[in-house]
């Protein structure tokens, strides 16, 4: 009888689902400890795996943080019968997003990281603004700088008000970001 059945799993550990596991772990970590304290080694104990599990996917920790952020993010939805609606729609999800537990501590901490590391810069703006510039381009048939200046407006007043406050931006405050946002772009 052989010692395989069909049922069996192949030798090794089992990979499914590390970066979930992972991705997980880093928020989580990073909402506990903040930013800074969040390292690749408290990360990987979160996620109860060996910290060259999370090295072997992910060279630095900022290239892990751009990963999870991506993650968290997901596509932008470009919802709205409207250009008006569709902006308000781009502005309301990125505010959620960043309200997300740990996800705003760990795109303020990458993005602060990035002013002093070309390296992670260039992963930060290739892996995560360039494809939602793009989105927006397209979606609001606008230059690449207006989208870049719009994209800089709404997500530094967000992370500013996080460095500021250690809390997301409140509903009334992001309608007034909105309501500020728009006629720029009409």
């Amino acid at each position: 009888m052989s010692s395989t059945t069909p049922a069996s799993r192949p030798p090794g550990r089992p990979r499914s689902g590390v970066n979930d596991t992972v991705f997980a772990a880093t928020l989580s970590t990073v909402q506990e400890l903040g930013y800074a304290r969040a390292t690749v080694e408290r990360i990987a104990a979160a996620a109860g795996i060996a910290k060259t599990t999370i090295y072997r996917r992910w060279p630095t920790k900022g290239a892990l943080i751009v990963d999870v952020l991506l993650d968290a993010f997901g596509p932008v939805p470009l919802e709205g019968d409207s250009r008006a609606e569709m902006m308000s729609s781009i502005i309301r999800w990125s505010a959620g997003k960043i309200g997300e537990p740990g996800v705003g501590d760990a795109f303020a901490g990458v993005f602060s990281d990035a002013v002093s590391d070309p390296d992670l810069r260039e992963i930060l703006a290739s892996r995560f603004q360039d494809p939602y510039r793009i989105a927006l381009q397209e979606a609001l048939d606008e230059p690449e700088q207006r989208v870049l200046f719009f994209i800089d407006v709404v997500v530094g007043t967000l992370l500013h008000r996080m460095g500021m406050t250690g809390e997301p931006m409140v509903d009334e405050d992001v309608d007034a970001l909105v309501e500020l946002v728009l006629p720029h772009f009409r």
